[in-house]
């Protein structure tokens, strides 16, 4: 009579069943308001299931109001509840899109993952879960794990020289986040946020997905261009001084100095985004932009590219004045991040593992870095010459007379070649068109020469 039809071998049980039949029939108005159901003794012998089953599903109707019960009188739809039925929307398979091979892929800013160590890693995070306190397992708070925090700091303090308390650091969700945050913390109406150009697009595309508006400022072979600094209408500036992204300067003291000293005289704060100056190969890394003035400047570090972009765990190092409003925006965004690989992570600095490992991998980086110079001086001989500091996973390159564009990209990638042009990462185009990025750090030896030798026939062939 009711035409309800039950899979009494399914996985939703037959309370359930008989509860979204009945609902559907009442949107769907083949049930109307103020139509009596029937009581729960004749539908259980009708769909010859027990009378509680039937009650279980009444009881559903009746929680959420699509039917109503009185004491003494059948069960009645209530009012209001018949709704059109909207078109049906045929769903298509989802076919999720394969990767894109290459005969050679010069992506940048990927570490080499053969050699991070799962085994060690998948020991500490088995040992750190085990011996974390349950209290752990709740909301420890929008800062971090602070054995993690301190372990940050000391971290920084012998790899780079910086002093900073624990109490100033606050873990993220990543470098995407930690901007993401700053952008809400630094946001004022009308104004503009400063930004090297070229810089990284994906860091550009977050920040303007925040509705920030963007003024670019000029990058030369030492990094941003001071001289080219205005203060009417900023509002913050973002910088990458330790190995500018992605021409791979040095911000000199001289540049530094002046960067401070116009934050000061109007009043903004300076985002500095270090995000792989752990890899230098001709001394020791290079001191942040905050150590010259802890008040003014915001450090934002990661862990993506010395471990495994997959780690989601990066930092910041605020001002004190900025604390309260950063636990603001992260309890309301987010709350945390998950406990456990902070835990995992903490250890592995306290053992100085972390250390070890960024040590071999800077020896192993800065040799893949002296193959791909020897092979591009053996084959393209003189054409071109290299930007930047000895630093970091990829290499700047420019080509003077040649013209490196999207088009030029996409006929690359057609010949199975993944290589960046600089003028992707540009905000005013066309000032770069002479230049490639090459990212190295993923490459064995072998993939490099070959690589470099098919990007030079490529070349030659499009030139």
């Amino acid at each position: 009579m009711w035409g309800i039809e039950l899979q009494r071998q399914g996985e939703i049980s037959l309370s359930r069943q008989i509860y979204q039949t009945l609902r559907d029939y009442i949107i769907d108005g083949q049930i109307k308001q103020g139509e009596a159901l029937p009581s729960t003794r004749e539908l259980a012998k009708q769909l010859t299931v027990s009378r509680n089953t039937v009650s279980e599903a009444y009881e559903m109707l009746i929680a959420e109001g699509f039917v109503i019960s009185r004491q003494g009188s059948p069960t009645r739809v209530a009012e209001g509840l018949s709704l059109e039925k909207t078109p049906f929307v045929e769903r298509t398979k989802e076919t999720l899109p394969h990767p894109q091979s290459f005969r050679v892929d010069f992506k940048t800013g990927q570490p080499d993952l053969r050699y991070f160590p799962r085994y060690l890693w998948q020991q500490l995070f088995v040992k750190t879960f085990e011996k974390m306190p349950l209290n752990q397992l709740g909301y420890s708070g929008p800062e971090g794990l602070l054995p993690l925090r301190e372990e940050i700091a000391a971290w920084l303090f012998r790899s780079k020289g910086l002093a900073v308390s624990s109490q100033d650091i606050f873990i993220t969700a990543g470098a995407t986040q930690a901007l993401h945050l700053l952008a809400d913390l630094l946001s004022t109406d009308g104004r503009e946020m400063l930004i090297e150009d070229p810089c990284h697009i994906g860091m550009l595309r977050a920040l303007q997905g925040k509705g920030y508006s963007m003024r670019p400022v000029p990058v030369d072979a030492l990094g941003l261009q001071t001289d080219y600094l205005e203060g009417k209408g900023a509002g913050a500036i973002y910088v990458t001084p330790s190995h500018q992204f992605p021409l791979g300067g040095i911000l000199p003291a001289t540049r530094r100095a002046e960067l401070i000293r116009f934050a000061r005289d109007n009043n903004l704060y300076i985002v500095e985004d270090d995000y792989d100056s752990e890899f230098r190969y001709c001394g020791a890394s290079v001191s942040p932009l905050y150590a010259m003035d802890p008040q003014r400047v915001i450090y934002v570090g990661t862990f993506s590219k010395i471990l495994f972009p997959a780690l989601r765990i990066g930092y910041v190092v605020l001002p004190l004045k900025l604390h309260s409003q950063w636990r603001y925006l992260r309890i309301h965004a987010d709350v945390q991040n998950p406990p456990f690989e902070q835990a995992a992570l903490a250890e592995y600095l306290h053992t100085r593992k972390l250390d070890r490992h960024v040590q071999q991998m800077r020896r192993l980086y800065g040799q893949r870095r002296q193959v791909l110079l020897q092979t591009l001086e053996e084959t393209f001989v003189k054409v071109w010459h290299p930007w930047g500091d000895a630093a970091g996973l990829h290499l700047a390159l420019e080509f003077p007379g040649l013209r490196f564009d999207s088009e030029f990209a996409q006929r690359a990638q057609n010949y199975g070649i993944r290589v960046t042009p600089v003028e992707y990462h540009s905000i005013c185009k066309g000032k770069h068109l002479d230049k490639l990025l090459i990212g190295y750090g993923h490459l064995e030896p072998d993939e490099i020469r070959k690589g470099i030798l098919l990007l030079h026939d490529f070349m030659k062939e499009n030139s």
